[in-house]
C-alpha cells in the first residue's frame, strides 16, 4: 500500500484536476492509511462505542478514545491535546458530574459537543459555562453532526486545509452572514443617530444658526422629566399592549404555514428576537427549550441559531435565581433598545 504522500503524489499525477498540491488532503479523498499524528482534530467520545458516529461524519477527526462518562472529567485533566469533547446522552449523566466534565473541557481548552434529549436540554445548557464553546444537538441528523464537527475542530499547525466546500460549510457561511447583517440593522436602529432606512434625518439643533445648517429643519428641544409614581402602572399597561401586538405579529407568521410550506418563510432569528422581546415587556422569563420552540426550527438549528446570535452580543445568558440547574435566555439592552424603535416606527 502506497503510504499518504505517495498517494497524494500519485492522484495529481493521474487526477491533475482535482486540485491536488503538497501538504494538502482534500475532504472524503479515498486514502486509506489513517491522517499523521497532530494533524487531525483529537476527539474524546463520552459514551459506548456503538453510539459514535460513522467514519464519513468523522472526517478530518482523530477519535482518541472512548470512556464513559464516570471516568471522563479526569482523563481529560490529564490530555493535554484534546481537541474536542463528544458527549452523547448528556441529560442521562448526573449534574455533579455533568458539571465536572465541563469544568475539566474549559479547564483544557476544548470544545464540547453535547447531545441531549428535548427534556433535558434546558439542564444540560445550565451545566455548560458560557466561557466554554459548546454546540447542542438535539435529535441531531448526521448533517447536523457535521456541521458541528466543522465548527468545533482545529487544524493544527496550518498543514491540513480542506480544499472543498461542503454543504455543512456552506450553511454555517449563510448563518454568519444573516447574523452579521441583523446585528447591522439592530446596531443601525440602536444607534443615536441611527433608524429605520427612509425615516426623516437631518434635523438641525435647536437654536443652532441656520447658516451652518442649510436646507435643514431646525426641530425644538424637547425638556423630559421622570414621571410621577402615579404614571407607573400606565407604562406597565404599554408594555402589555406592546407586547400584545408583538404576540400578534408571531401569530400572523405560524398563520403563513397553514397556506405555504413552512420552511419558505423560516427566520429563526428574527422569531427568537420577537418571543424574547415580548416576553421582556410580560415579564417573563423564557427557558432554552421555550425559545428553541418559539424559533419554529429543528431543536439542534434554533440552538445553533442561539449560540449565534449570543456570541454576536444580541442574546444574554441569565442564572435562575431559583433553580440553578436551569438558566434564562433575555435579549441584550441594546437589542431591546432596536427593537422598541422598530415598533415605534411601525406605529406611526
Amino acid at each position: 500500500m502506497m503510504d499518504q504522500r505517495t498517494q497524494i503524489d500519485f492522484n495529481r499525477s493521474v487526477f491533475p484536476d482535482r486540485g491536488f498540491h503538497s501538504g494538502e488532503i482534500r475532504a472524503g479523498s479515498q486514502i486509506d492509511d489513517p491522517i499523521p499524528e497532530g494533524v487531525a482534530s483529537p476527539l474524546l467520545f463520552i459514551g459506548t462505542r456503538a453510539d459514535l458516529p460513522g467514519t464519513a461524519v468523522l472526517a478530518g477527526i482523530r477519535v482518541a478514545g472512548t470512556l464513559p462518562a464516570s471516568r471522563a472529567a479526569g482523563h481529560i485533566r490529564q490530555t493535554d491535546t484534546l481537541d474536542i469533547i463528544w458527549l452523547t446522552a448528556a441529560d442521562t449523566i448526573g449534574s455533579a458530574m455533568l458539571t465536572d466534565i465541563c469544568a475539566a473541557a474549559s479547564e483544557q481548552g476544548c470544545n464540547l459537543i453535547c447531545e441531549t434529549s428535548p427534556s433535558g436540554l434546558d439542564g444540560v445548557a445550565a451545566a455548560i459555562p458560557a466561557s466554554l464553546p459548546a454546540w447542542l444537538l438535539v435529535d441531531a441528523d448526521p448533517a447536523d453532526k457535521l456541521v458541528a464537527l466543522a465548527a468545533a475542530r482545529r487544524t493544527r499547525h496550518g498543514v491540513v486545509h480542506d480544499i472543498a466546500r461542503d454543504d455543512a460549510m456552506e450553511r454555517i457561511d449563510r448563518l454568519q452572514e444573516e447574523v452579521a447583517r441583523i446585528s447591522r440593522l439592530l446596531g443601525d436602529l440602536a444607534g443615536q443617530r441611527g433608524g429605520l432606512p427612509g425615516t426623516p434625518v437631518g434635523f438641525a439643533p435647536w437654536g443652532a444658526d441656520p447658516a451652518e445648517h442649510p436646507g435643514q429643519v431646525r426641530a425644538p428641544s424637547r425638556d423630559y422629566s421622570a414621571p410621577p409614581r402615579s404614571f407607573v402602572p400606565e407604562e406597565r399597561a404599554l408594555d402589555r399592549q406592546r407586547a400584545k401586538q408583538v404576540r400578534r405579529v408571531l401569530r400572523q407568521r405560524r398563520m403563513r404555514e397553514q397556506y405555504f410550506p413552512a420552511d419558505l418563510f423560516a427566520d429563526p432569528a428574527w422569531d427568537m428576537l420577537l418571543d424574547l422581546y415580548a416576553a421582556r415587556l410580560e415579564r417573563q422569563p423564557v427557558s432554552v427549550s421555550s425559545l428553541c420552540i418559539a424559533a419554529a426550527v429543528p431543536a439542534t438549528t434554533a440552538l445553533r441559531w442561539i449560540r449565534t446570535m449570543t456570541e454576536a452580543g444580541l442574546f444574554v445568558r441569565e442564572a435562575d435565581p431559583h433553580d440553578g440547574r436551569r438558566i434564562f435566555i433575555a435579549l441584550a439592552e441594546g437589542a431591546c433598545d432596536a427593537l422598541a424603535r422598530y415598533f415605534d416606527a411601525l406605529d406611526e
